[in-house]
């Protein structure tokens, strides 16, 4: 199939599906089109045994390994959906809840990954350093599910934006420390990084050099908004950015997602309130937020399709059951390490650590990153348990997080 072929076909179906989710289930439309997914996958699963001689199974997989999960979302749609994500999130707000964002988004992701590495390695066997990959690409948050989920929360400013400015931070984060431990797990493959030197060095090239990408592009593109009143020719070049500015990332070995958050935040706030008019305005942020829409719809979709990848093992179902308790229990650690060290110099409502737990969702690219690893003999177990951890995190914790915020949540930040 055709470039063409395939982009149609997954918006015809997430508009099938999203039109199902509307008219039946009436779940939130993301969550709603990932359910409808996993039921047509899992009917299309059980009309394969019944009928064996369709090869309905293998064509679906040759289709998937057409569109290939882990390029379309590490190398195309995670720019823009970042980008997106960080246009909302306010550089005043986030500068108040830096100090708790920093800190989840790099100690939190390093001692998560620990966390989760041991007990993945206790649990299965799997060699330490490989379960550390697993470690390393389960831990970070979604910024597309976590955004998605919040605005259905409706939680307090101050919460809202460390739970948000930690998932697109922790995002990037994650992906270099994933790229490290590949590195030293996977010699053979492409290599990362041969020692604890190389692997620091890398660290801040990457995250540093993406950062600092991120905002001169950003200014760039802010003074040549500047000069210019025109909402459609504005949209273009935000989209450019987006576009263009990620692929530069990666063309200069430095993190293309934090780059495109750093650009989103500047655009987002310093190109709102100096850069554009008032009509300017109201064109980027409908447009960026009608981008945002489409592409969730068409990941979630993805993602649901994506179990015909999944080896449904009896010990593999087992481990990713367990590892559903072990994720969580690593999110719960990179949460409250954070605050404790905080505590001595501000307060925070007893909500927070329950909330950030819980709604620390997993998404897209803890399995794009599972389906981009080497083949090898861990990989069908690694892909089997982040899988089902982040099934069980976008459909249990997603639908559930509102609620636990309306019990606990609603007692006010204290800075």
């Amino acid at each position: 199939m055709t470039f063409l072929q395939i982009a149609s076909l997954l918006i015809v179906l997430a508009g099938a599906f999203g039109a199902i989710n509307y008219l039946f289930l009436k779940l939130p439309p993301a969550i709603g089109i990932l359910v409808v997914a996993l039921m047509a996958s899992f009917g299309m699963l059980i009309f394969d045994r019944l009928m064996p001689a369709l090869g309905m199974a293998d064509k679906i997989n040759a289709l998937l390994i057409e569109i290939d999960f882990s390029q379309s979302l590490l190398e195309g749609m995670l720019g823009l959906l970042l980008f997106a994500g960080a246009l909302h999130v306010k550089i005043k707000d986030l500068r108040a809840e830096w100090k708790a964002v920093f800190l989840m988004a790099t100690i939190g992701v390093g001692l998560s990954t620990l966390v989760i590495g041991v007990g993945f390695s206790w649990l299965t066997g799997m060699p330490l350093l490989v379960a550390l990959v697993f470690g390393a690409l389960i831990s970070p948050t979604d910024p597309v599910a976590v955004l998605g989920v919040l605005r259905e929360a409706n939680l307090r400013k101050s919460l809202e934006t460390k739970i948000a400015g930690e998932s697109l931070f922790n995002d990037g984060v994650g992906y270099v420390v994933f790229l490290i431990l590949v590195g030293l797990a996977f010699p053979s493959g492409e290599s990362h990084g041969g020692g604890l030197t190389d692997a620091a060095t890398l660290f801040i090239r990457e995250a540093g050099g993406g950062a600092l990408l991120g905002v001169v592009l950003g200014w760039l593109t802010f003074r040549v908004m500047r000069r210019i009143d025109d909402y459609s020719l504005e949209v273009l070049l935000t989209l450019g950015l987006a576009f263009g500015g990620y692929e530069l990332a990666v063309y200069l070995h430095v993190s293309a997602p934090i780059m495109a958050v750093c650009a989103g935040l500047l655009i987002g706030d310093v190109g709102s309130k100096y850069g554009m008019s008032e009509e300017t305005r109201k064109y980027v942020e409908a447009f960026w937020k009608l981008i945002d829409e489409i592409l969730n719809a068409v990941l979630f979709l993805m993602i649901g399709f994506e179990v015909f990848a999944v080896a449904f093992k009896a010990e593999f179902l087992v481990a990713g059951a367990l590892s559903i308790a072990l994720a969580l229990f690593g999110r719960f650690i990179a949460v409250y390490i954070p605050v404790l060290m905080l505590k001595p110099f501000r307060s925070f409502s007893r909500g927070v650590v329950p909330i950030m737990t819980w709604g620390g969702l997993k998404g897209g690219i803890s399995v794009a990153l599972a389906l981009s690893l080497p083949a090898g003999e861990f990989k069908p177990l690694i892909l089997t348990a982040t899988y089902i951890i982040v099934v069980f995190s976008i459909i249990v914790q997603g639908l559930t997080i509102a609620r636990l915020a309306n019990r606990v949540g609603r007692a006010p930040d204290l800075v």
